[in-house]
């Protein structure tokens, strides 16, 4: 017996040993690229001819400055925060009542409607750009004949709003997972105490579902965000391109104009947002992610 602990000892020590060779091996290949872009971020264009490992002899802020002014990246970090709170926003208010309503009331196409949502989680929105371009265009065509002017491209709140679309079926199905996992009593309590269906939702189970609603927050932003494909179809102006779209000019053009700093500038400023974010909620995430699972 003595001989099987032993061995069972040592076996899981392997284990453990292993797993944690998996996971600073990952984490190393994570953290070497994002802090080699940060420290590409500030040396200057001829500190590129040399090592690519070597630090910079002094630190040249003006590649943020270059990268914020004359690469328009101010504007674009504008519209992309109007478009990723406007999404976040139209998101929330509809998927919540949505996933609260499915998860909590039976009624006659409530499993329909529950398939609908899953079947959308196996849909990849790139695969579908190129419909709901065709479907705004047209609908920009008939507005162009009736009233003169467009409409739907070219525009921050519809792409806003497509974007929430997209993203409904995940959060739906996130939300009203956790809400199966929340006890009742809660409800009936409030309905004893004459609250309405509204009241209890809005008083009662979304206080309760904070770590899941900004877990869904970080994880849409996060898309939002980075999305790069719909903007760049559905906004040809260039005064309304987001910072993905505006980060792929920028690296095209000081690509030819041999401006690297300015391009890793770019990139920095791009990943600011959400480095901070992650930091600011990472333990309301990690509640989010395990606490629907205790309580079930």
């Amino acid at each position: 017996m003595a001989n099987n602990k032993k061995k069972g000892g040592a076996g899981s020590s392997a284990a453990r040993a292993a797993i944690y060779v998996v996971l600073w091996a990952l984490a190393i290949t994570i953290i070497v690229p994002v802090a080699w872009v940060f420290v590409a971020s500030v040396k200057e264009n001829s500190e590129f001819y040399g090592s690519p490992w070597t630090l910079p002899k002094g630190l040249h802020f003006q590649n943020f400055v270059d990268a914020w002014q004359t690469a328009d990246m101010g504007s674009y970090m504008i519209n992309s925060v109007i478009v990723t709170a406007l999404g976040i926003f139209l998101l929330i208010i509809i998927a919540l009542p949505a996933a609260y309503v499915l998860a909590r009331f039976k009624f006659k196409s409530s499993k329909f409607w529950n398939v609908l949502f899953m079947a959308g989680l196996f849909i990849n929105v790139n695969y579908i750009v190129v419909p709901i371009f065709l479907m705004l265009n047209q609908g920009d065509t008939l507005l162009r004949q009736w009233f003169g002017a467009p409409f739907f491209l070219n525009n921050l709140f519809v792409l806003a709003l497509v974007y929430a679309s997209t993203a409904l079926p995940f959060t739906i199905y996130l939300l009203s997972g956790y809400f199966k996992s929340l006890a009742k009593d809660y409800e009936e309590a409030a309905y004893v105490d004459g609250a309405g269906y509204f009241r209890t939702m809005v008083q009662i189970i979304m206080p309760m579902a904070k770590p899941s609603i900004v877990t869904v927050i970080l994880f849409n932003f996060l898309s939002f965000w980075n999305e790069y494909i719909i903007s760049m179809t559905l906004l040809t102006k260039p005064e309304l391109k987001t910072m993905p779209v505006g980060l792929m000019n920028l690296m095209a053009a000081q690509k030819s104009a041999v401006q690297y700093g300015q391009m890793y500038a770019g990139l920095v400023i791009v990943m600011l947002p959400t480095l901070i974010l992650y930091i600011c909620v990472q333990k309301k995430l990690t509640q989010g992610m395990t606490l629907g699972g205790l309580k079930g």
